[in-house]
């Protein structure tokens, strides 16, 4: 084909791209209410009826305390078979008859009788806007580096899902959040969307030209924030009293900086406004004469998908009001998104030292949390200024003016040259290392004035801490409890937060570094896929190409959040990767044929698997 017969078929594309925006922007438009602000959280709406199945009540504690699956977060994915009202009413048979004591097999045979296995819910399905050869595979001149980009894109097709039509015909014989467009799930045990994950999901799918499939992502995630009044932790009814760190701006801010389509932000003002307005009143503690946020969750009882190993935890307690305390430690941390960590742990003594009994999410005001709503408040007002909305604008930038004095006057630590989350508690700054402590730096929730100053401080830290010394990445902490969310684990969005924070400080030396954490990770990301061709959920900090552990659940692959990453960075630095920095060379040869038989192999079943279906 001429240049002159690609150039047209481009045009034909960008043309029907842009007829699709249209369409998309003017839905959005006719799908705004006209409510000031924000719409208020709607607690009947979301109280959805399968909810009595598996958020709360004698069922769902009955069938997870017999310990029924190895992993509790299976039975409440099952569906129903039966109404909920129709297994309450024949369940409470059940118990009745055998003297509310049923055993082990009693209670299998229920199961078996009035669910079916989880997972029918989502479909398999192929994105629509999935390019074998997206541009950013151009920029990676390493021959091996490009056929495991190539890899990393495929996979975009094996983690693409969508609802099939019952679940909008009868959403109440399902956990399933419904949402109108196909998702892209993280993998493994995570058969359904999660919040933060889409984040770094969703600017994978950009720099994989999947706009579609992105948009699409975003806007499940708006039309939730319409019906429930935010977003919960995941796509499941039992995530009902947490929800993630706020990105849903960020995730629109990505869209736009990709497509320039500033229409889809303006509509999207409303939503966004709502969700940072539920942050705020809903999370807001006062410390130092600031209002400030901290991770909450606002449910009762266990957490349903971890009910048996939640009562295990609490028989350390010993009132019914210290378990409910406990419980609702646990869902905040959930609400973090690092379940679990020394980061919430405060003793007797004030100090990290711990276990899951020491809990104390609520009490601890997060940088992070404070910093993304920072962001979102200095998003919104450059989406109002957009709109031409002067006073949308100024209000907005107050409000993050207002967050970035507070971040500084609580968070800031002059002594530890970073910031440091906050122990209310004892009334002290936790002077532990976490990535996120340095997540003002990712979202510039600092006085760009104050940029040399804070390099070199920042730089010290690390120095201070080590942090430069760990083959496979920067480590989540540096406290080995066991816990997933500490050392020796190291986590894709972590990596990201610390990576591009450096590298918006802009000096020489943050630039460099930034760097060659990039591309390490890059590297070691590479050697865990050769050595077992599975992208992790986690790695491990102590070992280059080594994957984590610990926690409440085993090694997961797929995986959303590490390929979003990895693509972004084989984008950004594939040409440095390429001159002997990265994975190249004949060192590699056997890598790579590693590689293309697997791909080989996996078109071979592509094939099979679509002849015989």
């Amino acid at each position: 084909m001429t240049r002159l017969g690609l150039v047209a078929i481009q045009l034909l594309l960008l043309i029907w791209s842009c007829l699709g925006a249209l369409s998309q922007a003017k839905s959005l438009i006719d799908y705004r209410v006209d409510n000031e602000n924000a719409i208020a959280k709607d607690v009947e709406t979301y109280n959805f009826e399968s909810c009595q199945i598996y958020c709360y009540g004698e069922l769902l504690k009955t069938i997870q305390m017999a310990k029924l699956f190895e992993d509790s977060k299976t039975f409440v994915d099952m569906k129903l078979k039966q109404a909920p009202a129709k297994t309450l009413e024949d369940f409470e048979l059940l118990m009745e008859s055998k003297n509310r004591t049923p055993s082990r097999e009693d209670l299998q045979k229920f199961v078996d009788d009035y669910f079916s296995p989880k997972g029918t819910e989502l479909e398999l399905w192929t994105p629509t806007d999935w390019t074998a050869n997206p541009s950013f595979l151009d920029r990676i001149t390493d021959p091996d580096l490009k056929q495991w980009g190539q890899e990393l894109n495929n996979i975009w097709k094996d983690l693409g899902r969508k609802m099939n039509d019952d679940v909008l015909k009868n959403p109440e014989y399902y956990s399933i959040i419904p949402v109108p467009n196909p998702v892209i799930i993280p993998g493994g045990r995570f058969i359904e969307f999660y919040y933060w994950d889409s984040y770094w999901i969703i600017r994978g799918l950009l720099h994989s030209e999947m706009q579609d499939t992105a948009r699409g992502m975003i806007e499940n995630f708006m039309s939730i924030v319409q019906r429930i009044g935010f977003i919960p932790n995941g796509g499941r009814v039992y995530y009902w009293g947490r929800s993630q760190p706020p990105l849903l701006t960020g995730m629109v801010k990505s869209y736009v900086d990709f497509t320039n389509d500033d229409l889809f932000a303006i509509n999207a003002l409303e939503v966004l406004e709502h969700e940072f307005e539920y942050f705020v009143n809903n999370h807001s503690v006062q410390v130092k004469g600031h209002n400030l946020a901290v991770y909450r969750d606002s449910s009762t009882g266990p957490r349903p998908e971890s009910y048996r190993e939640d009562v295990e935890t609490a028989e350390n307690f010993d009132t019914p009001e210290a378990k409910e305390d406990h419980y609702s430690e646990l869902k905040s941390a959930a609400e973090s998104g690092m379940d679990f960590s020394s980061r919430w742990f405060i003793n007797e003594n004030g100090t990290n030292v711990g276990n899951l009994s020491h809990l104390r999410t609520r009490s601890i005001v997060p940088v992070d949390l404070n910093s993304f709503l920072y962001w979102n408040a200095k998003l919104i007002a450059e989406f109002h200024a957009k709109a031409g909305n002067v006073d949308k604008m100024t209000e907005y930038e107050k409000k993050a003016q207002t967050l970035l004095q507070g971040i500084q006057d609580v968070l800031w630590n002059e002594e530890a040259g970073c910031w440091l989350d906050y122990d209310m508690i004892n009334e002290k700054p936790r002077d532990y290392f976490v990535p996120t402590n340095l997540a003002p730096l990712f979202v510039k929730a600092y006085n760009i004035s104050d940029t040399e100053k804070i390099s070199a401080s920042v730089l010290s830290y690390i120095e201070k801490n080590k942090l430069d010394t760990f083959p496979g990445g920067v480590p989540n902490t540096l406290y080995h409890t066991g816990e997933q969310w500490d050392f020796p684990n190291v986590w894709a969005p972590m990596q990201y937060i610390v990576v591009e924070g450096l590298a918006n400080l802009n000096t020489p030396a943050a630039k460099e570094l930034s760097k060659k954490w990039a591309l390490r990770w890059v590297k070691s990301n590479f050697k865990a896929y050769t050595d077992n061709f599975h992208m992790y959920e986690k790695y491990n900090a102590e070992e280059f190409g080594g994957h984590g552990g610990g926690g409440e659940y085993g090694v997961q692959t797929g995986f959303g959040w590490s390929n979003g990453v990895i693509i972004e960075w084989l984008s950004k630095h594939g040409r440095e990767l390429s001159e002997g920095s990265g994975g190249g060379g004949a060192g590699t040869t056997k890598r790579l044929i590693s590689v293309v038989g697997v791909a080989a192999v996996t078109i071979v079943a592509l094939i099979a698997g679509r002849v015989l279906w």
